[in-house]
């Protein structure tokens, strides 16, 4: 499933948020660039913002109720200050900008972050915002496979559970 680029890059940088680990300036910065937002340069202030933005963040991934996935989005979409607006900028095709371009960097990356978790609700009913099957494994993803049945962050941890389910066969035998 595809989003369009600020919708599916704004459910993209939400997840990237709640799994990083570091939230120093200079990997919130390339974090920030990776996920295409513009004038990136951050503060350890700012940087520290977005740490408890991704906290907020956090429940949205992987909640099997609908309901209580639409409340926690509204709940984020609340604390934007950004009006949607449509723009074809830079020879692109029409896009959904979720914030102002003269917001800072803050207000920029919550605006995207709501907006894009809004459109994966909207487009998916939420079941695309998933949270690693694996036991002790807490990393969310943004399900874009075409059939929507991804249970897993990696392979690695896809794998890891299936050789485990094997060996606990091949042991009861």
């Amino acid at each position: 499933m595809h989003f369009n680029a600020y919708g599916g890059n704004g459910a993209a940088l939400a997840a990237a948020l709640v799994n990083a680990t570091d939230f120093s300036a200079p990997a919130v910065e390339a974090m920030l660039i990776e996920h295409r937002l513009l004038r990136t340069a951050i503060t350890a202030g700012q940087a520290g913002e977005l740490q408890v933005w991704a906290r907020r963040l956090d429940p949205v991934f992987g909640e099997l109720d609908q309901d209580v996935q639409i409340k926690l989005i509204n709940e984020l979409l609340d604390v934007t200050a950004a009006k949607p607006y449509i723009s074809a900028h830079d020879g692109r095709e029409p896009h959904l900008h979720f914030y102002s371009p003269d917001a800072d960097i803050v207000a920029r990356a919550k605006d995207t972050t709501a907006g894009g978790l809004a459109m994966a609700m909207s487009f998916s009913g939420g079941q695309r915002l998933g949270r690693c099957d694996r036991d002790g494994c807490e990393i969310v993803y943004v399900d874009t496979s075409r059939n929507g049945r991804r249970r897993f962050c990696s392979l690695a941890c896809a794998n890891r559970v299936n050789v485990a389910a094997h060996r606990a066969r091949h042991l009861v035998r």
